[in-house]
């Protein structure tokens, strides 16, 4: 493999630095691949791994990118063979692990998940680690919570918050309350399916209980916080929170 471009985080005792770097490939380790990345997308954490004193990445230099995805140009793994088209999320890529924000890279076998191939590379990286926490989420709800059951998800205007309404609007679900602040998201929030937009304030119960009225079949959550503590409070006997 020729030398290759990544987007890279420096930092030395007084120096920090982040931009485009030439790097050398390396030798592959055993039960490795290379992916040549076809496209990784921006998440709120390779924000913060590419600022000055985050504390995301904690040894330097380090390339960020939570995902990625590509095809294999080389393999040492039995289960993976070259030309297979896959994505990695997660695993600490990009945080502990140099990330998605190269033209190639390296992950273990572990880390790998097949395309589907209903989806196009770059459509996976459209949904992204967002829309994949969102499909876990929705997925598990699903086996547990009824299709009228009140399904509360905050911070609903985000990628995990709006892929989330849309599957479930897509489920048949037909009581998802989207909390958020933004009035500018209001038209498409309802436009994914969402049956009521709220903000924090206006389904936080007064004062907040350990225990209030059950009022909420499940909760979908990126946010934490207080307003989770009061939605918490606010659950079914028998429903979910997912975090």
């Amino acid at each position: 493999m020729e030398q290759f471009l990544a987007f890279e985080v420096t930092k030395t005792d007084n120096v920090y630095a982040r931009g485009i770097v030439r790097k050398k490939p390396q030798a592959l380790p055993n039960k490795h691949v290379a992916i040549k990345v076809d496209y990784s997308d921006i998440n709120y954490k390779d924000a913060l791994a590419s600022a000055k004193n985050s504390g995301v990445i904690r040894d330097y230099p380090k390339i960020p990118g939570v995902d990625l995805a590509g095809e294999i140009i080389e393999s040492r793994s039995e289960n993976w063979q070259i030309g297979q088209k896959v994505l990695v999320t997660g695993y600490g890529l990009g945080v502990s692990a140099n990330g998605g924000f190269s033209q190639y890279q390296q992950v273990p076998e572990e880390w790998l998940v097949a395309l589907p191939e209903n989806l196009t590379t770059k459509e996976a990286m459209i949904f992204g680690t967002a829309g994949f926490t969102a499909a876990l989420a929705v997925t598990k709800l699903e086996k547990v919570i009824p299709k009228n059951g009140r399904v509360v998800v905050t911070g609903a205007s985000g990628g995990v918050g709006s892929v989330a309404i849309a599957l479930l609007h897509r489920l048949g679900y037909t009581n998802i309350t989207a909390v958020s602040r933004k009035k500018a998201d209001v038209a498409w929030l309802k436009d994914l399916g969402a049956t009521e937009i709220v903000e924090p304030e206006e389904i936080l119960p007064e004062p907040i209980k350990a225990l209030n009225k059950q009022r909420i079949a499940a909760v979908i959550d990126s946010v934490g916080g207080d307003l989770l503590a009061g939605l918490i409070s606010q659950v079914n006997y028998g429903g979910s929170v997912f975090l």
